[in-house]
């Protein structure tokens, strides 16, 4: 009898979507009031300071920013990545594009909701440009997936119907 994705054991569904609760996890750990720009601007700064030397208030400012938003791009580029793991390994029939949907829109979803917990939160603000950076980052690496494997593997993305 042949296997199908939903005879599966839990060590499969596990291995499949455990990665993706832990990156929602993560998210919702960093969503909070305690990992506000105002709490994280010391420790950043003294990891920057240590590496690159000093830096004036202004340009630290911008340094913040900049990290932060590099979080946000990384962040959810690799929460959009163990998506598309995800949907790849549970719909085995599936093409690479649509995998790859499902994992935008799951990863569109996670930071809408991160973004609308923020505006309610008293030092930390909701807006759409982060879930822009945070989809564009989910995007920009699951186009570094498909080209890795379209360069190193390209049978791989053949899957038969």
């Amino acid at each position: 009898m042949e296997e199908h994705s939903s005879h599966h054991g839990l060590r499969f569904w596990l291995s499949a979507w455990l990665p993706v609760a832990v990156g929602v996890a993560v998210i919702m750990l960093e969503s909070t009031e305690m990992l506000g720009s105002d709490h994280t601007s010391h420790p950043l700064r003294w990891i920057w300071e240590h590496l690159f030397g000093p830096a004036s208030s202004a340009h630290w400012e911008r340094i913040h920013h900049l990290i932060r938003k590099c979080g946000h791009f990384f962040g959810y580029g690799f929460i959009g990545v163990v998506w598309l793991r995800a949907w790849w390994m549970t719909l085995p029939h599936s093409r690479f594009l649509d995998d790859a949907v499902l994992a935008l829109l799951g990863t569109t979803l996670v930071a809408s909701l991160d973004e609308l917990h923020q505006a309610y939160l008293p030092n930390r603000t909701g807006s759409p440009w982060d879930v822009l950076i945070d989809c564009s980052g989910a995007l920009v690496l699951q186009l570094a997936v498909y080209t890795y494997l379209r360069l190193t593997r390209p049978t791989h993305l053949e899957r038969s119907k």
